[in-house]
Formats: C-alpha cells, sequence, structure tokens
C-alpha cells in the first residue's frame, strides 16, 4: 500500500510540474504579448503626435515669418533640417539613417528580450518607447523627404531649431539619467548581468 503510494505521488510530481510550466509560460505569454501591445499602441500615438505637428509646421510656418509664443524667449520658426537632432551632422543622410536602423534594432531588442515586464521597470519600458518613437519619427521624414522638419525656436538660449521627437528623445535620455538614482545594481544586473553564475 505505502509503495503503490510511493509510485503514485512520484508518478504525479512530474505531471504537477509540467502543468505548473505550462501555466507559467502561458502567463508570460500574455505578459510579453500585453507589454508588445502597449508599445506599439503608445509608439503609434507619439509618432502621430509629431508627424502631425510637423504637417501643421508645414502648412503653417513655411515660408513665413516666425510664430512668436513669447517674446524674446519662444517661436515657432520653420526648418528643413538635413542633419540629426538639433541640427547636427548637416547634409549626412545615409550615415544617420543606417545609424538610426541600428538604434530602433538596439531599442526594439532591449525592450522585448532584456528590460523586464513588471511594473518595477515601467520607467524604462517607457524611456524605450519614447527612444523608439523620437527615432522613428525623424526616420520617416528623413527616409521620405530627406530633411526633417523642425519648428521648436529657444531664442532666449539661442538654441537650435527642434520638434516634437526630438523632444521625446530629450525626455527620455534625461529619464534615464534619473533611473540611476531610482534603480539599484541588482535592477540593472537582471537586464544586462554581469556577474557569473557560480
Amino acid at each position: 500500500m505505502n509503495r503503490f503510494l510511493t509510485v503514485s505521488v512520484m508518478s504525479a510530481i512530474p505531471k504537477m510540474i509540467s502543468k505548473e510550466i505550462e501555466g507559467s509560460m502561458k502567463q508570460q505569454s500574455k505578459t510579453i504579448q500585453k507589454k508588445v501591445f502597449i508599445g506599439i499602441l503608445c509608439s503609434v500615438i507619439l509618432i502621430f503626435l509629431d508627424q502631425f505637428t510637423k504637417y501643421l509646421a508645414v502648412q503653417h510656418l513655411k515660408d513665413q515669418m516666425p510664430v512668436v509664443l513669447w517674446k524674446n524667449v519662444l517661436e515657432l520658426s520653420y526648418l528643413e533640417n538635413r542633419g540629426a537632432a538639433f541640427g547636427i551632422f548637416q547634409g549626412k543622410q545615409w550615415p544617420l539613417i543606417i545609424f538610426t536602423v541600428i538604434v530602433l534594432i538596439l531599442i526594439i531588442y532591449f525592450y522585448l528580450m532584456r528590460i523586464p515586464a513588471e511594473k518595477h521597470f515601467g520607467l524604462l519600458n517607457g524611456i524605450a518607447i519614447l527612444f523608439f518613437a523620437g527615432a522613428i519619427g525623424n526616420f520617416i521624414d528623413r527616409v521620405t523627404q530627406r530633411y526633417v522638419v523642425d519648428f521648436f525656436y529657444f531664442r532666449l538660449i539661442n538654441f537650435p531649431v527642434f520638434n516634437v521627437a526630438d523632444i521625446y528623445v530629450t525626455v527620455a535620455a534625461v529619464l534615464l539619467i534619473l533611473c540611476l538614482l531610482f534603480y539599484k545594481e541588482e535592477d540593472f544586473e537582471r537586464i544586462l548581468p554581469t556577474k557569473k553564475k557560480s
């Protein structure tokens, strides 16, 4: 009798483990699918906002005098930027396109494969989406028009003219720096393991 119970329990354990693993994999799959959906939805909204503001800039600012929002501080001024963000690397379109593709691949890799789909890492996932949307927003212009439409101008500090996509990238960069204060070493270790498992 005892032997029968022992055999029964021993045979049931693999089934229980198998069901547990299957349930865990299904849950993980749902979590990843949700993360992908959120990433795509947020990216589409952000990219649309960027492209729509650029459309408005072309329609209302091109060949027009700058629109002063705050005298001697902030203006809307149309500019066709044939370089990178904030006007650097002027005229170097193909290197910029290749660089952008590489950056986009890295962002997608980190978002899908490295950054955990947990609330604790929500900020990092949001940062990845901002970087992605900003890169895609200007990439669309660069590929279709050979230039990027910029229209925000901080006259107060004579800052290079920029656009909404540039704002995404800048905000993401600032948040990424702040992450160094918010996240602990073990959090970054989960994303980019450096310690060898013994």
